[in-house]
C-alpha cells in the first residue's frame, strides 16, 4: 500500500484524518515522533524543533551552521520512516521530500479560515467548559498560516497551498473526518500506489543523501558550506565552490556510501541574485 504524506491546515482537522487512517491501515503514524528522534539521534534541543517546526526560518536560522543541522535531521529522521512503506506522515514538507515517488499518496486538508477559527475556539471552549470568543483565535490560525507557508517556501520554494503538490485535497466543510478516511484507505490500496523496486530506490537515494547532509552538517569544516548533495546507488555527487576535497572525506565515512564524486562550480559574481 502506499506510503501517506498528510498537509493540513490549523483547524482544519488534519491530524484526527492522519491518525485514524494509521490505525485503519495498521500504520505508524508520525507526527512529533519525527521531532524526538532527531532530537535524540543528532543531539539536538527537542523543543526548538517544535517551535521551528511549522515555522519560517528567521534571518539567524537561515545562515547558522545548527539551523541547518535541524533542518537536515528532521528529513534523514522521516526518510529512514519512509523506507518501511507502512506510514502516515503529518506534515514536515512530505509532499516535498517524497514527491515524484509512485507510492507516495500526498494529501492536503483544508476549509476556510473562519470555519477554522470557529472550530478552534469552540474546541478550547469545550475543554475548558467555557465559549471563547473566535477573535481570540484569528492572530493564532493567521501566524500558524504564515509560518507554513513561508517554510515550505523557504526549504522546497513551494507554495504549500499549490493544489498541484498533492494528489487529494480535502475540503473538510464538505467532507467528514469518517468520510475523508474511508475514501484515503481506499485510494491508498489502489493498484497504482502499490511499492515498487524503483519507487524504493529514489526513497534509499534520497536518504543516503540526507545522512550525507547531516554528517556535511555536523563537520566544523563544512557546516557552514553551501554543498549539494545528489545520491544514486550508493554514488554521492558533491557541488560547489571551492575546494570540495574535506567534503569527499567526511562523506565517505558515511555508511552506505560507495563513491563520492566532486563537481566544482564557478562562485556567483557579487550582487548577482
Amino acid at each position: 500500500m502506499a506510503i501517506v504524506t498528510i498537509s493540513s491546515e490549523l483547524g482544519a482537522g488534519g491530524a484526527e484524518i492522519g491518525a485514524a487512517l494509521a490505525k485503519r491501515l495498521g500504520y505508524r503514524y508520525l507526527d512529533r515522533e519525527v521531532l524526538a528522534e532527531a532530537a535524540n539521534r543528532y543531539g539536538l534541543a527537542e523543543a526548538k524543533l517544535v517551535r521551528g517546526d511549522e515555522t519560517k526560518p528567521s534571518l539567524f536560522e537561515r545562515v547558522d551552521a545548527e539551523g541547518r543541522l535541524y533542518v537536515v535531521g528532521i528529513t534523514a529522521v522521516l526518510l529512514e520512516f519512509a523506507q518501511s512503506d507502512d506510514v502516515v506522515l503529518m506534515g514536515r514538507g512530505g509532499q516535498c521530500l517524497l514527491r515524484d515517488i509512485p507510492h507516495a499518496l500526498h494529501v492536503r486538508v483544508t476549509a476556510p479560515f473562519d470555519v477554522r477559527v470557529t472550530r478552534l475556539a469552540q474546541h478550547a471552549g469545550g475543554e475548558t467548559g467555557r465559549t471563547l470568543p473566535s477573535r481570540a483565535w484569528l492572530h493564532v490560525v493567521r501566524r500558524d498560516d504564515a509560518g507554513r507557508i513561508g517554510r515550505l517556501r523557504y526549504l522546497y520554494r513551494v507554495d504549500i497551498r499549490d493544489p498541484a503538490l498533492y494528489d487529494l485535497v480535502i475540503n473538510t466543510t464538505q467532507v467528514a473526518s469518517v468520510a475523508a478516511v474511508e475514501a484515503l484507505a481506499t485510494m491508498a490500496r489502489r493498484p497504482e500506489f502499490a511499492p515498487t523496486e524503483a519507487g524504493r530506490k529514489i526513497v534509499r537515494d534520497r536518504r543516503l543523501s540526507s545522512l550525507v547532509e547531516v554528517a556535511l552538517a555536523q563537520d566544523p569544516e563544512t557546516r557552514r558550506r553551501r554543498i549539494s548533495v545528489d545520491t544514486t546507488g550508493g554514488v554521492v555527487t558533491l557541488r560547489g565552490t571551492g575546494d570540495l576535497a574535506p567534503a569527499a572525506k567526511t562523506v565517505r565515512d558515511v555508511p552506505g556510501v560507495s563513491e563520492v564524486k566532486i563537481v566544482e562550480v564557478e562562485p556567483l559574481p557579487p550582487g548577482f541574485m
